[in-house]
């Protein structure tokens, strides 16, 4: 917050100061990631508070909404830049004092990207897709930061080796590029945030994970079925009914489904694990399909066999 503050307040005054449309461009970018900045923060407070009666499993979707109107900002500060650019290039438009404008773009693109690094680093650890989306905001305006510091710098050159070419254009056409690559980002953040808004299931990758810690590492589980995953923010919610010996005594088969919630968790941490116990009768059919251990633990049992008898 207080980076984008300094950042916003330079280019403001630099963008106005020497008439650059892509260096204002900049500042209203900036000005957003502002204003996703401070809507992150109460996003990721909201996040942490624990569950509570009327939010039994937990708070974690602030930060999916969080990042959605995160997207929706970038969204519409793409568009007021676009049509500012347009204006000018259907009038006419020059560009002053190109040196401020290069020294204050390359200032923000060092600063952002000091910190969106900070940022990437910290939502990894915490696995936080609201501070995912401010490093994205801030690691998209080092990329247009670049582009206007280019753009100027071409209008420099062209001043000082080919007066004839009247490169201004060059300004609104680099600030029209921003606002394509704002809108790029915008849409792989409302992509990525609002996608557990609905309740998609986890990565295939992370069922996987599920998958392998239900059918190798908890001892006395047959097979299992009915898996169904969910994400809200950075909590994971993972519900499976697993199948065991139906002589099974109670007291074991919670000791099974600890075993299986703690697997779980091993794989994939700030999970909620629900496991339904159910009783195996020997016959999956199409209940649990690849899921059924049985099947494997007979094959095995056969290939051991025929091992030691070629022994």
């Amino acid at each position: 917050m207080a980076s984008n503050t300094v950042l916003v307040v330079l280019k403001l005054i630099v963008g106005i100061m020497i008439g650059s449309v892509a260096v204002i461009s900049e500042a209203v970018h900036s000005g957003m990631d502002l204003v996703a900045a401070l809507i992150a923060l109460f996003a990721v407070r909201a996040a942490a508070r624990p569950a509570d009666e009327e939010h039994p499993y937990g708070h974690g979707k602030a930060e999916n909404i969080s990042g959605t109107i995160e997207a929706l900002l970038i969204f519409a500060a793409a568009a007021w830049i676009i049509w500012e650019a347009a204006r000018k290039l259907m009038s006419e438009h020059k560009v002053e004092m190109l040196g401020w404008g290069v020294a204050v773009m390359a200032f923000s693109a060092i600063v952002n990207l000091i910190v969106s690094e900070m940022l990437f680093r910290t939502a990894r650890e915490a696995d936080s897709i609201a501070l995912e989306a401010d490093a994205w905001h801030l690691r998209t305006d080092v990329y247009t930061s670049l582009g206007v510091v280019g753009a100027l710098g071409f209008i420099a050159l062209t001043e000082t080796h080919f007066t004839s070419l009247h490169a201004h254009w060059i300004d609104p056409v680099a600030a029209i590029a921003v606002a394509l690559l704002i809108i790029g980002a915008a849409w792989r953040l409302t992509v990525n945030s609002a996608r557990d808004l609905m309740d998609v299931a986890l990565p295939e990758a992370e069922e996987q994970a599920i998958r392998a810690a239900l059918s190798g590492e908890v001892e006395d589980v047959r097979g299992f079925h009915k898996l169904r995953t969910r994400k809200a923010g950075s909590q994971r919610f993972v519900d499976v009914h697993v199948l065991v010996d139906p002589r099974m005594t109670v007291a074991r088969a919670h000791q099974v489904a600890y075993a299986v919630e703690t697997a779980i968790k091993e794989h994939l941490p700030r999970t909620a694990v629900v496991v339904h116990m159910e009783p195996c009768e020997d016959d999956c059919g199409d209940q649990c399909g690849p899921n059924c251990l049985i099947g494997r633990s007979e094959t095995a049992a056969a290939a051991e066999e025929a091992t030691t008898a070629k022994t």
